[in-house]
């Protein structure tokens, strides 16, 4: 199964349509329960996603494989080596277990910087003590990469990807990480909710990319797929892809993604992809 499931939603509120908030304890319990039953097998989170990898550990979690990402080093620090292994002991306690599937820098841009050779090497350092089994970079666009894989090599990298997101196509570097051995996880195939969204309750500030969205809702009419089935579908269809991670509020949701996942995924046109980054990357959105 290449779905995978992501739990910044356990820890925090997250998402432009997320309307409930944090997901509650039982609701997280009921969507791993429905997860595991059907062939999901790998967690992404992170210690910056609230209390995520907390609500994890109480719920128990010693069977899946389990990714996790560790924020930037602080400036000044004097000992990095200490100071990741501390940070992924602490993590390891709170999701009680014995290692990490995956660590991934949530600010890979320091690898770049005077320590970077330093923190690389306390990564490889928590394979070598057995606190991990591979080690990667989470990344918001895949130019980060030009720079990243000169100097370093990584087992995982995980990355935007949608319908209307080709930049790891057209970039190159979807082939170049498959040619490479790595395995690739891909974000936000509903960039964060706005691609399931019904028009009436897209934010007023996406409205600049109407001609965009009508030509979407007319190859969704046309091809006689949800939006859901699209998003999924589309995803699931490259082989360089290692995983796919789907956020929900419920085990209903989680339903309805694994449920869409089944069937044929026809060609998305390209005319309807984009290269605007204001559209792209969540982050920018507070300020349209």
């Amino acid at each position: 199964m290449k779905l995978a499931l992501g739990t910044v939603q356990f820890g925090q509120s997250y998402g432009v349509a997320n309307k409930v908030g944090q997901v509650s304890a039982a609701d997280a319990k009921a969507i791993l329960e429905y997860a595991a039953s059907n062939g999901i097998k790998l967690l992404d989170t992170a210690i910056s996603y609230g209390e995520s990898e907390q609500r994890l550990g109480e719920i128990g979690i010693t069977d899946w494989q389990v990714v996790s990402k560790i924020p930037a080093v602080p400036d000044g620090c004097g000992d990095i080596s200490g100071w990741v292994s501390e940070s992924v002991r602490s993590s390891l306690q709170r999701l009680g277990v014995p290692r990490l599937y995956a660590l991934l820098l949530h600010k890979p841009q320091q690898l770049l910087g005077a320590d970077g050779g330093r923190i690389y090497a306390a990564l490889q350092k928590l394979i070598e003590n057995g606190l991990v089994l591979k080690i990667g970079v989470s990344i918001y666009a895949p130019g980060e990469l030009d720079d990243l894989y000169q100097r370093y090599k990584f087992d995982v990298v995980q990355a935007p990807f949608n319908l209307l997101d080709r930049r790891l196509i057209d970039s190159g570097w979807m082939s170049r990480l498959a040619d490479r051995g790595a395995e690739l996880h891909v974000r936000s195939i509903f960039l964060q909710g706005l691609l399931l969204m019904p028009p009436h309750e897209r934010p007023a500030k996406f409205n600049r990319w109407q001609a965009l969205w009508s030509g979407y809702s007319e190859w969704l009419r046309a091809a006689k797929l949800t939006p859901l089935q699209a998003c999924v579908r589309y995803s699931l269809s490259f082989p360089e892809i290692s995983r796919v991670i789907v956020g929900v509020d419920n085990s209903d949701q989680l339903r309805t993604i694994v449920e869409a996942a089944g069937g044929p995924m026809l060609v998305f046109p390209g005319a309807l992809q984009v290269h605007d980054c204001d559209l792209l990357n969540p982050s920018v959105w507070a300020t349209l």
